[in-house]
């Protein structure tokens, strides 16, 4: 499976996505500018590891199964309902399974995330790396993980925990997609990697 870095992480009011812009497969630098930070709806974000086209033809294919049921529903789909959706999918196709990882979350009632291996198992926790690098995202999440942080707070340490991963992992690297999901909507940003 292609390497990458994705961390996911809850907050008192919502949830930071981060992951790292580079695809290599083995020794070939194919992009130094992807995006792995997808918006499925207006309050449910995901972010991946591993085959990107995979993770995008995912998020494609749930944001318009999550835009049907919230029609049916008249009210937003949940963090759970989504990630359940993404789990049916992905073990619907596990004999030719789709090759990404998946952190995906939200806010409704309260911040939660839930981590997806190609197979379609849902892991809920209150934060998460998947990848190449996510030994080493975790050893900075780890330590310094804590609830009830603050929205800058945990912006700060995912950004830190991918930086650590990019400094070690050579298919990591060359910038840093940040997607906020918080009660007031999401927030989009890049942070260059020093």
């Amino acid at each position: 499976m292609p390497g990458a870095t994705a961390v996911g992480i809850t907050y008192d009011d919502g949830v930071v996505f981060a992951s790292e812009k580079r695809i290599a497969y083995g020794n070939f630098l194919v992009s130094k500018s992807t995006k792995k930070t997808f918006s499925i709806t207006s309050k449910v974000g995901a972010t991946c590891a591993g085959l990107v086209a995979d993770m995008q033809v995912l998020s494609l294919q749930i944001s318009a199964l999550a835009k049907i049921r919230k029609m049916e529903l008249k009210r937003d789909v949940p963090p759970n309902t989504v990630a359940k959706m993404m789990s049916n999918m992905m073990y619907e196709r596990r004999y030719f399974p789709l090759l990404t990882q998946v952190i995906v979350g939200g806010m409704v009632d309260k911040p939660v995330i839930y981590t997806l291996d190609p197979l379609g198992s849902v892991l809920p926790d209150e934060y998460a790396a998947v990848g190449t690098g996510a030994e080493m995202a975790l050893g900075v999440l780890d330590p310094q993980f804590k609830k009830k942080m603050t929205e800058k707070e945990a912006t700060d340490l995912a950004v830190k925990a991918v930086r650590s991963a990019t400094m070690r992992d050579s298919f990591s690297g060359d910038g840093i997609d940040v997607l906020v999901v918080n009660k007031e909507g999401m927030k989009e940003f890049t942070e260059n990697i020093k």
